[in-house]
């Protein structure tokens, strides 16, 4: 997947400058060229001897050659490489690089190199967390500089958070990813519902859920990325579309949303179902609001229009059809149902008991299970990463 690719590794004073081995391994095997670029730190953590037979490259410590005095070329570095790969990045590395201090040799490679820059993050959760590496962080993301997500987990103080090095295995995916064809989707056009529907009740009240919209319009982002035109199909939500090649419809409803899905459905090569549609909804909407007039009140619900399944009856040969199952128990056995039911041909399923993932946060734990019965569970991501891994698996069913 790697061939031929030209990769600097740099490697920083943190502990978890241990998995910069099994990180090289991977990309060597890969097919990646690889050049190791260290800080005076990372080589307390490892040694260049362990690096050094891994890349089958020398490894560059020092501005000039200790023996020899021979000058190490930043610039040349620079030039060479395809990608800039920083892991781990720790606290100092990011903040001197946020603010152009170059007072080592990966520092000066940085500032020299013309290809894209990728960091994984080392730290204590503090610092991660911290106001000033946050900061660093945002500056250099709007240099273009691509960050590698940081797990929770336990950390070398032993306390529990963000701000362990991703682990090797997850970043060499991040570079296959980042070499990828770019605007694969390009021609293909998709629908992507997202976020509630609101079910009137009067003016002023209704039945909801607390879906946020973030999973659905992540999704949007990423098909649009790979040149995809997507209809987005919201409900009411507080965030916007940001890429140029989404078009937004507003709706409030189960109706309204199955209305505007099924009218451009029919030109579409796929479609996600992202939103959390109300599964029942009133049979009468008060046109004026409801007085409190006694202790109880009694309403009578009957069940909306399932859009997956309705457009799993329209399915044509050509088309796919994604759909999301959110439970909390049987989660597998259900999912499986919608996806045979609903004629689907993967589906995204969320579990309410996996902490940090479903409505509201910026976080989620998918599996995925396609109508082969071939199961794939994801760790915990962004949002914005589980999207990409969606839009992946969307990409080999094309």
């Amino acid at each position: 997947m790697l061939k031929n690719k030209k990769i600097i590794l740099g490697i920083t004073g943190s502990i978890a400058a241990y998995k910069a081995a099994t990180l090289t391994r991977l990309l060597v095997k890969e097919g990646a060229e690889v050049k190791i670029v260290m800080t005076p730190a990372a080589k307390e953590f490892i040694t260049p001897l362990t690096l050094a037979p891994l890349s089958k490259n020398p490894v560059l410590c020092d501005f000039f050659h200790p023996d020899n005095g021979e000058w190490n070329s930043h610039v040349d570095m620079g030039i060479w490489a395809d990608l800039m790969l920083v892991a781990p990045a720790t606290a100092n590395t990011i903040a001197k690089m946020a603010h152009g201090i170059c007072d080592n040799l990966l520092l000066t490679t940085y500032l020299s190199v013309r290809c894209p820059v990728m960091l994984a993050p080392a730290m204590d959760t503090d610092m991660f967390l911290h106001a000033a590496t946050r900061n660093n962080i945002q500056e250099l993301k709007t240099r273009n500089s691509i960050f590698i997500n940081s797990p929770e987990g336990e950390l070398a103080s032993g306390l529990q958070g963000k701000g362990r090095m991703e682990e090797p295995e997850n970043i060499l995916k991040a570079v296959i990813n980042f070499f990828l064809p770019k605007n694969i989707l390009k021609g293909k056009s998709f629908i992507v519902t997202a976020g509630p529907t609101f079910e009137n009740i009067d003016p002023v009240r209704f039945i909801g859920n607390y879906s946020s919209g973030k999973m659905g319009y992540a999704i949007a982002e990423a098909l649009a990325e790979q040149g995809a035109a997507v209809s987005l199909i919201s409900g009411p939500v507080n965030i916007q579309a940001l890429h140029k090649n989404i078009t937004v419809t507003k709706v409030m409803s189960a109706q309204e949303m199955c209305t505007n899905t099924i009218n451009k459905f029919k030109n579409a090569d796929g479609a996600v179902m992202a939103a959390a549609v109300a599964d029942y909804t009133p049979t009468t909407k008060s046109s004026e609001k409801i007085k409190k007039q006694s202790e109880t009140i009694h309403l009578d619900l009957i069940p909306t229009k399932d859009i997956a399944s309705e457009l799993g009856k329209l399915k044509n040969k050509n088309q796919i059809l994604i759909g999301f199952a959110l439970e909390s128990s049987n989660e597998i056995a259900n999912a499986k149902k919608k996806l045979i039911s609903k004629n689907l041909d993967f589906i995204v399923l969320n579990s309410l008991n996996d902490k940090g993932a479903g409505f509201n946060y910026d976080t989620n734990r998918i599996t995925i299970i396609d109508k082969n019965n071939k199961i794939e569970k994801y760790e915990l991501k962004t949002k914005s990463d589980v999207a990409e891994d969606i839009v992946k698996k969307i990409v080999t069913l094309l």
